[in-house]
């Protein structure tokens, strides 16, 4: 069924396939977008059930695939399923921490066909990002896999993820990526869904963190440039600190299409905690779920809007913004994101940025995403 939005016209296809193959993950990252109850879910696709969702997708149009978690390095098929997407002709990519990767894996992964691997550090510094992570070892086998993939061909994407702790370190860890030579390193502040909502208090930067930050990273590119360099810094801030919403996703199941570990289908990643009963790929095509399930056509369109968005002028800018997080502070999916100076909702954005100006909580406070939270979290 589709939604009365005001595009009658059909989606376009799925462009961009994200495939999280487990939530199964070694490291206990306090940021992490998987939902707070991973610990619930259900059975995990099989091989065969991932390639038959691929081959859908591509029918559809899909081109690009990536490979995600939790940790997708614990599936022991990821080859397997590299080789079937790369033979279906999609552009392939590998998100992953660098733990239990090994040069054999890399090498394994590069016959199976895969096109770009991006390894995610928590920090420049061993002891922050070992703390992080919930693991001593994890700094040391991100660097010398960061090392074994470059020297595999590949080009070297790095992505830190910077919060309230660690910012402040940013030239130490540009230093650090230009240490690695680095092609691409993302410098993102910590999306606030997930774990990283759970932790906002402890994790959300100041403005003032964050603008020292983004001016010591245009430093850096204006020198890179000069020098021809060929590392690319990108600068990722959370919208705390905006007066107007991002464009979610490019708007709601228009580009980008998410499977979870046990078949869930989602228009982003953290969909999954809106009252909407999404489709699972075990009952349903791709082509349904994309085209007619109501989900995925819940906020298609404009008619679902409610005030100040129905009569903006702006609407068809940011399309009412994030339909996750007006869920999240504000209690209703189809409110204005309260990013927006517009929503009556906007105080509980004041209110965050006022509690990243306390001194906020130690890195010891932080809840770890790990089974056990997650399970205490949502106990009977």
């Amino acid at each position: 069924m589709r939604n009365s939005g005001s595009n009658d016209s059909p989606p376009g296809p799925p462009l961009w396939l994200l495939a999280e193959l487990t939530y199964r993950c070694p490291l206990q990252c306090p940021y992490c977008s998987n939902p707070l109850d991973f610990a619930q879910a259900g059975e995990e696709l099989s091989t065969a059930e991932w390639i038959r969702v691929f081959r859908e997708a591509r029918d559809m149009g899909a081109a690009q695939l990536g490979f995600s978690g939790g940790e997708p390095l614990v599936r022991q098929d990821l080859a397997e399923l590299i080789k079937a997407a790369r033979d279906m002709g999609y552009y392939t990519n590998l998100i992953t921490s660098g733990i239990g990767l090994t040069e054999q894996k890399v090498r394994d992964f590069k016959v199976a066909g895969l096109d770009h691997i991006q390894i995610s550090f928590q920090a420049a510094d061993e002891a922050v990002n070992n703390m992080l992570a919930g693991s001593r070892k994890a700094f040391a086998q991100k660097l010398a896999m960061a090392r074994a993939v470059k020297a595999q061909g590949y080009p070297m994407v790095l992505n830190f993820v910077t919060h309230r702790h660690n910012i402040d370190e940013i030239a130490k860890i540009i230093d650090l990526c230009l240490e690695l030579e680095a092609d691409f390193v993302e410098l993102a502040t910590c999306q606030f869904y997930g774990w990283a909502e759970l932790n906002r208090v402890g994790l959300l930067p100041t403005r003032e963190q964050l603008q020292r930050a983004e001016r010591i990273t245009n430093e850096y590119r204006e020198r890179l440039e000069a020098q021809g360099h060929p590392c690319k810094l990108i600068f990722v801030t959370p919208d705390y600190y905006e007066e107007r919403p991002k464009t979610c996703m490019n708007g709601w199941a228009n580009l980008f299409l998410d499977i979870t570990p046990d078949g869930t289908a989602l228009p982003c990643h953290s969909a999954r905690q809106l009252p909407v009963q999404f489709p699972n790929v075990r009952e349903h095509s791709i082509e349904h779920i994309w085209t007619d399930s109501f989900g995925f056509n819940r906020f298609r369109g404009d008619d679902w809007m409610k005030e100040p968005c129905r009569s903006c002028d702006e609407k068809h800018k940011d399309l009412g913004g994030c339909r996750c997080q007006a869920f999240m502070l504000t209690g209703d999916a189809a409110n204005a994101d309260p990013v927006c100076s517009k929503s009556p909702h906007h105080g509980v954005i004041l209110k965050a940025r006022e509690e990243a100006d306390a001194p906020g909580l130690g890195m010891e406070h932080l809840t770890l995403r790990n089974d056990r939270a997650s399970r205490l979290i949502y106990r009977g």
